[in-house]
């Protein structure tokens, strides 16, 4: 894997920053760019892939829903549901309170999604090769325990923040 960061980065994988944020976007985006290259076929990119993927798999999914599954901040997600839409892979499901804003897929979008699907296994057959599955597994795991981390502390803050009085000032030292 590091091999394949090296190539993709065109960076020396001792160079990694010591910053971990800057290093797990250097990481992610040499791996989309991996993906994406291998999804090109089917005309979608690893993110629209892994939408259209977690909908399926739910065969309806809110807002939340998806904002949960995929770690994604509503902007984001929006956008892309909307680009999806437009592209007649997804539509809104109707739901009993209207306020909520379910997807799913269309009968292009099933056709999509199974075209990429086999793309989307040769590329991650293609990484695990290279980092062997159980390197995999155990990077897995402590990804998943940052992203529970991050995702905890993030809340925490919102909720800090919320907490405060509408005129409350910071105190600066």
């Amino acid at each position: 894997m590091a091999a394949m960061i090296e190539r993709a980065a065109g960076h020396d994988a001792r160079r990694l920053s010591p910053c971990v944020c800057s290093t797990l976007r250097m990481v992610t985006r040499a791996v989309t760019q991996l993906y994406d290259d291998a999804l090109r076929p089917s005309g979608l990119r690893v993110t629209q892939f892994s939408i259209l993927a977690t909908i399926a798999r739910k065969d309806e999914a809110n807002l939340r829903q998806l904002e949960d599954a995929l770690a994604i901040d509503q902007t984001t997600l929006t956008r892309s549901l909307n680009l999806l839409e437009r592209d007649g892979l997804i539509e809104r499901a109707s739901h009993p309170d209207g306020r909520i804003k379910a997807m799913r897929l269309t009968a292009k979008g099933k056709r999509a999604l199974e075209a990429a699907r086999p793309l989307w296994a040769q590329a991650q057959q293609k990484v695990l090769r290279e980092i062997g599955t159980k390197a995999w597994a155990a990077a897995q795991r402590r990804l998943t325990h940052l992203l529970h981390v991050a995702v905890e502390k993030r809340r925490l803050g919102r909720r800090r923040r919320s907490a405060r009085p509408s005129g409350a000032l910071r105190s600066r030292p």
